[in-house]
């Protein structure tokens, strides 16, 4: 049988990055944090922590993370049945990782009724959409949004639809570099602005134009950074249409080559044991994104 004390403290420690927060969250000392884990691993007979900063399950702490996210959901679901075994504790708290830029558009309006209507809390993890489904894989989270389409094993997958990005600039960045009208071939040259590291969507819209290999760019790690670098004339950028709209109508960024969208399609991945409020959750957004993502 398993000793959900310990599992609990392994997914502290995972959620929080590191024993300190951990023990704060679970009301324990750092040692008795530090006592559960090595029990749990003298239990299974073999590490659930790599012992790094922040702290990262292996793979049998994976498993055994992905276990407890699904009894935790599981265990809501009973409580709702059996009014008695509900504590009146605080509202059920459910981790999430999805990209920045849905979570600086669509996100909040898509899922702030249901939050609501069903006293859910979230725990957000903010990840580029190419990398988010790792969470899933590492037991981290229950659900995620990215642009990965095949789930990690137990889990599915369901398409939401497509952010439509485009190629903007400030009206002086185009004068300024551009004079003579933009040429694909120059564009590597230029200066652009791109997320982080594992952001590829300035590499796909290059390679599109037949660009290909490096080229010169800021890094900007915030949603909100990103448009005003780029309305400062920084660089030139790949930014949702939603989230620029006003900018757009104003003339205050404009497309660097007109017409030229790049479409992400993003799915939602969720356990396939997840409960009744994963399952809501998901026949949720599957309805309320269709106003903001486009069909891919």
């Amino acid at each position: 049988m398993f000793d959900y004390k310990l599992l609990a403290a392994l997914a502290a420690v995972v959620e929080q990055g590191g024993f300190e927060r951990a023990a704060q969250l679970l009301g324990l000392s750092q040692s008795a944090v530090s006592q559960r884990i090595k029990l749990l691993e003298a239990r299974v007979g073999q590490p659930v922590l790599v012992r790094a900063m922040p702290p990262a399950p292996t793979e049998v702490g994976r498993r055994l993370l992905n276990h407890v996210q699904q009894v935790r959901l599981l265990e809501r679901d009973l409580q709702g049945q059996v009014p008695a075994l509900d504590d009146g504790g605080l509202p059920e708290r459910l981790r999430i990782a999805l990209n920045a830029d849905s979570l600086a558009t669509w996100w909040a309006r898509a899922v702030g009724d249901f939050c609501a209507e069903h006293r859910l809390l979230l725990d957000l993890v903010v990840e580029d959409q190419d990398v988010g489904l790792k969470r899933m894989r590492a037991g981290d989270v229950a659900a995620c949004v990215c642009a990965a389409e095949r789930p990690v094993a137990g889990a599915r997958s369901l398409p939401l639809g497509a952010m439509r990005y485009r190629a903007l600039a400030s009206p002086a960045f185009i004068k300024r570099h551009f004079p003579q009208g933009v040429q694909a071939e120059n564009l590597a040259r230029i200066p652009a602005i791109v997320f982080g590291p594992d952001d590829l969507l300035q590499h796909r819209y290059l390679a599109q134009l037949g660009v290909e290999g490096g080229f010169a760019h800021h890094l900007c790690p915030s949603s909100e950074g990103f448009v005003r670098l780029t309305e400062a004339g920084f660089g030139w950028g790949l930014v949702p249409e939603l989230q620029v709209q006003r900018e757009l109508a104003s003339g205050a960024l404009v497309e660097i080559i007109p017409d030229l969208p790049l479409d992400v399609p993003l799915y939602w991945h969720h356990w396939r044991n997840g409960g009744e409020l994963l399952t809501a959750l998901t026949e949720h957004l599957h309805r309320g994104v269709a106003g903001w993502l486009v069909k891919p």
